[in-house]
């Protein structure tokens, strides 16, 4: 009968081929001979996979990198938020978690359609003026790229328009100065982003600057009646419209009629006692020769020592029961549901220190 089982004469004994020949082996010789190629072969196949994974995450990191940059530097596409109104919240609590900032609501708040809208476009570029004066630092980086980005619409409205360029060539001059002033403290984290991003962005403004220098402003082609063709008294009523002295001024070197109409005393004794207090004007009289008052004057000098009237057609209006912050044409679910809610309209003053807390 043949023996089928393990020669117990050599047990776990093998021939083994090599280079010099054939060698006897037993089994614990040919399991660690086994186990280190095995473990070799292993170390290496992790040694690739690692090189592997690094090389990926390294192309994955780069590719992130290059989007970011194109999504920093492609300011022609920026997304903007379209909602008409935002519940601001000072701290956290068990309904809501967090709290909402200036950068926030600047950021969600629809300023995008408020510039298209002419009873809007006053207080939004008070607005922008406010925060270049004092609070660019205080923004998000989103929220500061977005301040750039309406910014830059702002400036292509009034170039499209032709109206409204000494407020916004102001504006940019305040912003330029401002930027001045915080990119030599870049090492401190007063701005968000790298040094170059805002040097760009500061030759963008003087790009903007000369070309609102150089605008054109082409003359009506309608061979209608002109300011001057009515009335001294319906051109004298409509004078009494305009709540800046600088308009004033400029109207009057369009001929020397209009010129004439400008002077009038009456005129500048309404701006002063529509934008100044009785103390203030009692603080600056300025008198002639003749005894007469020199409101013109007045009015110059008081414009340096005191703030003006600031008048909007529409502005924000807070919600003091349910702290919604909306448009005045939006109803928010609290107007919807109680239309006599206690709102309070917000300046832009006013907007900034509903955040400031």
């Amino acid at each position: 009968m043949p023996f089928l089982g393990q020669d117990w004469r050599s047990p776990g004994q093998s021939w083994v081929k090599t280079e010099e020949g054939w060698k006897k082996t037993t089994a614990d010789e040919k399991n660690n001979n086994v186990s280190v190629e095995s473990f070799c072969k292993a170390e290496k196949e992790e040694c690739f996979n690692k090189e592997n994974l690094l090389l990926s995450l390294s192309f994955d990191m780069s590719a992130k990198k290059r989007k970011k940059d194109q999504m920093n530097n492609n300011t022609k596409v920026p997304y903007f938020h379209r909602e008409n109104w935002i519940y601001v919240h000072k701290g956290s609590t068990k309904e809501r978690h967090g709290y909402c900032t200036l950068g926030e609501a600047f950021n969600r708040l629809d300023f995008c359609s408020a510039i298209k809208d002419t009873r809007r476009f006053n207080y939004v570029v008070r607005l922008l003026e406010l925060i270049a004066k004092s609070q660019l630092p205080s923004l998000s980086g989103v929220a500061q790229k977005n301040y750039m980005n309406i910014l830059e619409r702002v400036v292509q409205k009034v170039l499209d328009d032709q109206q409204n360029v000494r407020p916004i060539k102001e504006l940019l001059q305040m912003l330029y100065v401002s930027l001045c002033g915080l990119v030599q403290d870049m090492g401190k984290s007063v701005l968000v982003g790298n040094i170059n991003t805002w040097l760009h962005r500061m030759e963008n403004i003087l790009q903007w600057q000369q070309q609102l220098d150089n605008i054109q402003i082409n003359r009506p082609t309608s061979t209608g009646m002109t300011l001057t063709d009515l009335p001294v008294s319906l051109q004298l009523n409509i004078m009494q419209r305009l709540t800046d002295g600088r308009d004033l001024v400029s109207l009057g070197q369009v001929c020397p009629e209009l010129g004439a109409l400008t002077e009038d005393r009456l005129l500048w004794k309404r701006l002063c006692q529509y934008h100044f207090t009785d103390r203030q004007i009692r603080k600056r009289l300025m008198v002639s020769d003749k005894g007469q008052l020199e409101w013109k004057k007045m009015y110059f000098k008081l414009s340096r020592c005191y703030p003006h009237r600031e008048q909007y057609s529409d502005t924000l209006h807070f919600c003091t029961h349910c702290h919604i912050l909306f448009w005045k044409d939006t109803n928010h679910p609290c107007t919807a549901n109680n239309p006599d809610s206690c709102t309070m309209s917000l300046y832009p003053q006013d907007f900034i220190n509903l955040f400031n807390f």
